[in-house]
């Protein structure tokens, strides 16, 4: 049975836009976010990489739009009609071309507006009102109370915002799940490759913190000279492109698709958001090594330096992107030594005169890396490899949830779907 629905202007809805201040303050050290457009992705807000600002400025800025629970903060401009929630509890303030999105409860129940506003009738209305400029399409303030959504029952929009954040929730534990991961074996990899914290510990006779003592007898308690300085005795010095293969994609043009069992291309672009949605297409049949597949380790060398394990699906490895593999070493080793070099790669990139900055084969081989001996790299493989597959494995657990969601979440809105 279908839902009755109710066709509604936001503003017949109960849902009013509060506009925000058109100005940026001060970076500053106090727990309080400045969020801007790009901290915006799949309908959440990541503040992890806001800018702060002070107490003084938090308070200024929101005077006139301050975010609570259930709002939704949409995008004007340059990714118009992009729409993210807030959660409680939040020190939030808006950056420019943000505002806010607030349901009074009457007709629309503020915890499903966020779902509501990601639906493919809100995507419609967003055309509809669209502004196109010369570098920046735009939506008006004046314009977005007026676009007109289906309105279910509030009883049904309650049952199915209850659905809807299961999903999403879920998918925010894997996340959070894998930054977690991310950090613990970038700090242990930083203690023991970097910092030599643990080996330091040893040749001072001191009891190292944080690993078995199997692994620890294996370390050695000396350090030697080396062409970068002092290592841990027995230890190598290498190039990073000798523990490592960097294969550079293809330029795909020239695999035009078929129609028939074609691959996404997959660019910068799609590198930064782990994802082939919106990809150009390329014939399948290129040689192999250019398929990309999940678990893959990408590099891009070019525009946005970033590494990534990849688990956006198969697809084709566009040029500008390294796919990263070896024969000799585990994928967590060449992969966290990428990572820690990605800093002196950028470095490099953004001196480029050039409005692309990009790094060179030769600075592959300019990175250094250090290597232990067979017996520590084995027992330490059971440390790193399982956070490595955890990582993976919460990732495609994540899309297959997110696929699910996306599914449901158009028969929702048109009350399509039973939720007794």
């Amino acid at each position: 049975m279908t839902e009755k629905l109710e066709y509604l202007k936001l503003i017949e809805a109960g849902v009013s836009l509060i506009d925000c201040v058109h100005k940026t303050p001060s970076e500053a050290f106090d727990d309080y976010r400045y969020i801007a457009i790009p901290q915006m992705k799949n309908g959440r807000v990541n503040d992890r990489e806001a800018r702060r600002i002070s107490y003084n400025d938090y308070l200024e800025w929101t005077k006139k739009a301050k975010p609570q629970i259930n709002d939704v903060i949409l995008s004007r401009r340059c990714n118009p009609g992009e729409t993210a929630f807030v959660p409680d509890g939040v020190k939030w303030a808006l950056g420019q071309n943000l505002v806010l999105l607030r349901a009074d409860g009457a007709k629309v129940y503020p915890p499903y507006l966020r779902w509501l506003l990601r639906s493919t009738q809100w995507w419609e209305q967003v055309n509809k009102y669209i502004n196109v400029g010369a570098i920046f399409d735009s939506l008006k303030c004046a314009d977005v109370p007026n676009f007109i959504l289906p309105i279910p029952d509030i009883n049904y929009q309650k049952k199915a915002a209850h659905v809807l954040n299961l999903f999403d929730d879920k998918i925010e534990l894997n996340k959070k799940m894998n930054e977690t991961l991310t950090d613990l074996a970038v700090n242990i990899f930083k203690d023991l490759f970097i910092d030599f914290s643990t080996v330091k510990s040893k040749a001072e006779s001191e009891q190292p913190f944080g690993l078995n003592d199997e692994i620890i007898s294996l370390l050695p308690d000396s350090f030697e000279e080396s062409s970068i300085g002092m290592v841990p005795s027995g230890w190598r010095v290498k190039d990073l492109d000798e523990i490592a293969n960097f294969l550079n994609g293809l330029a795909l043009q020239k695999y035009p698709p078929t129609g028939e069992g074609d691959l996404p291309v997959i660019k910068i672009a799609q590198l930064r958001i782990n994802s082939t949605k919106g990809s150009d297409l390329a014939a399948s049949d290129l040689p192999a090594e250019y398929i990309v597949n999940d678990g893959d380790i990408l590099f891009s060398w070019s525009g946005t330096l970033e590494v990534r394990i990849w688990s956006g699906g198969q697809g084709a490895l566009n040029q500008h992107l390294f796919k990263v593999t070896s024969d000799s070493y585990p994928k967590w080793f060449y992969y966290l030594w990428c990572n820690y070099h990605l800093k002196f790669f950028r470095g490099i990139a953004e001196s480029k005169a050039t409005t692309m900055g990009h790094i060179q084969r030769k600075h592959l081989s300019d990175a250094k890396v250090v290597v232990p001996p067979d017996e520590v790299m084995d027992k330490l493989n059971k440390i790193f490899a399982p956070m490595i597959s955890k990582i993976i494995e919460n990732e495609l657990e994540a899309r297959i949830l997110e696929r699910i969601r996306n599914i449901f979440l158009p028969k929702i809105v048109l009350g399509e779907l039973n939720l007794n």
